[in-house]
């Protein structure tokens, strides 16, 4: 009890403190950091670029990727700050700007078209991985363990660029089923627009996810090094099966999927949501029909939503999450950030769902509204934009004071323009990894790993725990940044 009362003072002088910062400093310009947030993926482009690039240091790369397989695997997004594209976490970031883009495009404005294009980027590398050979799924190009080696820009790669695949005798239902979840959302964003692409992305999901749930295994078990300790499946594949399944049947209303969801079961609670853990999103995306359409058959996974949410408010009973002083969850020491702004989109698209049918629910004797999560959010989200006990940005381009050293090849090392000659796998190493100086090109809308558990950050760049971006990172944070960007109407 004392603990409790411990764990509620804290939270209290938190806010307090919170409250405090914000109205020092204002709103953040969210649409500007939604602008930002987009633009990001351009610099992490492969393949060859179009005319309207805007990030302009970038080149052409990858230009042969899929050679070794007889295929054209070009185009794609680099996942971090290295040359290597993996598909799983490539997967999940198109799945969130998807879902972003279907939640929040009416308050996008002209940043609209911009999402459609950072999803379809993805979406033409995903269609070839999954069409190119039949019976195979593509799942990554790059040696991930010779390209980590290397400090190098891509387009000078001189590192092998294998390609990896799963199939039937090497399954991979956690990657499947996250590439049928892509495709299946990519397809509700253009069926409007383009609806002949929206029915080739859905016609792919399909089978897709079929493969995933006829043969199932673990692409960490079929592939080994060359996915882990990178990105291994830590939560098994069942998650992804439900949360393929769970946008199949959003994009269909096809009852097959719905009693496959049934089927799948489930993880017995979480506290967290990201490119390897899916069962919280699921969980928010099912919750969505129970509220919306009043369908009981789906109450289920309402209850598990909200037990989600009441595991990550501060003042909750049941709260598993912890806070900085500053006010940042904190989950896990590396690459925290991608944790906050995934919970940050539940939060916000949950209170979406609540206000529009006037829900409202309990942890314990807590009652919950739609404002405590969208202000929780918005706290993350300002927290990340600069409101926090140092005044950094977390955004790379946004504010006065952002990352200046962080952990990506291309950013660090002198773009093509200025320095023409190659720079080959160790030749970035020196002068260039290992300089103190800032890096010449900026990755306008970057967001890193974020701070320490203290509020602190070094910005060093060999410190890839905090000062590496990531797309699934960014992905998350472009639903709230709308959100906010929209006002909270609605």
């Amino acid at each position: 009890m004392a603990m409790r009362r411990g764990v509620s003072l804290r939270c209290c002088c938190l806010f307090l403190f919170l409250l405090l910062i914000e109205n020092a400093h204002g709103n953040p310009n969210y649409r500007e950091a939604l602008a930002k947030s987009l633009l990001f993926f351009q610099g992490q482009r492969s393949g060859r670029l179009p005319k309207d690039q805007q990030i302009t240091w970038r080149s052409n790369s990858g230009l042969s990727d899929g050679l070794f397989a007889h295929v054209d695997l070009t185009g794609g997004y680099y996942d971090a700050g290295d040359n290597v594209k993996f598909n799983f976490p490539m997967a999940f970031t198109t799945t969130m700007l998807s879902w972003s883009t279907l939640e929040y495009g009416k308050k996008m404005g002209p940043e609209l078209q911009n999402a459609r294009a950072a999803i379809r980027w993805a979406t033409d590398y995903l269609l070839k991985c999954a069409t190119a050979t039949p019976g195979k799924l593509y799942v990554g190009v790059g040696d991930p363990n010779a390209d980590h080696k290397c400090w190098e820009r891509p387009e000078d790669m001189d590192t092998v660029r294998s390609v990896y695949s799963v199939s039937a005798s090497n399954p991979g239902s956690d990657v499947a089923g996250e590439t049928a979840a892509a495709l299946a959302a990519a397809s509700l964003v253009f069926r409007k627009g383009d609806p002949r692409y929206a029915s080739l992305l859905l016609r792919t999901a399909k089978n897709v996810l079929q493969f995933a749930m006829q043969y199932r295994g673990a692409y960490s078990d079929s592939l080994g090094s060359a996915v882990c300790p990178f990105y291994c499946s830590y939560s098994g594949y069942k998650d992804e099966l439900l949360w393929g399944a769970a946008w199949l049947f959003r994009a269909t209303n096809d009852v097959t999927y719905y009693n496959f969801i049934k089927s799948v079961g489930d993880d017995g609670g979480t506290d967290v949501f990201s490119w390897d853990n899916k069962f919280a999103g699921a969980h928010v995306l099912l919750a969505r029909r129970a509220l919306l359409n009043r369908d009981k058959n789906f109450e289920p996974y309402r209850q598990e939503a909200e037990d989600f949410i009441c595991r990550i408010l501060p003042n909750s009973p049941f709260t598993t999450t912890q806070y900085t002083q500053g006010g940042l969850m904190y989950k896990m020491p590396e690459s925290n950030l991608q944790y906050v702004t995934s919970i940050s989109f539940l939060l916000t698209t949950y209170a979406k769902y609540m206000k529009s049918t006037k829900h409202y629910f309990n942890c314990g004797n807590m009652v919950v509204n739609p404002g405590l999560l969208t202000n929780l959010a918005k706290r993350q989200v300002d927290y990340i934009l600069g409101v926090n006990p140092i005044k950094m940005s977390y955004m790379v381009g946004f504010g006065p004071n952002f990352p200046r050293r962080i952990h990506h090849r291309g950013s660090s090392l002198p773009s093509l323009a200025n320095h023409p000659q190659s720079i080959r796998c160790d030749g970035g190493f020196e002068p260039f990894f290992h300089s103190s100086n800032p890096n010449p090109n900026i990755l306008v809308g970057a967001i890193v790993g974020g701070p320490n558990q203290n509020d602190g950050f070094p910005d060093d760049r060999s410190d890839y725990s905090h000062s590496e971006p990531a797309t699934y990172i960014n992905a998350a944070m472009v639903g709230p940044l709308a959100y906010f960007a929209g006002g909270k109407s609605g």
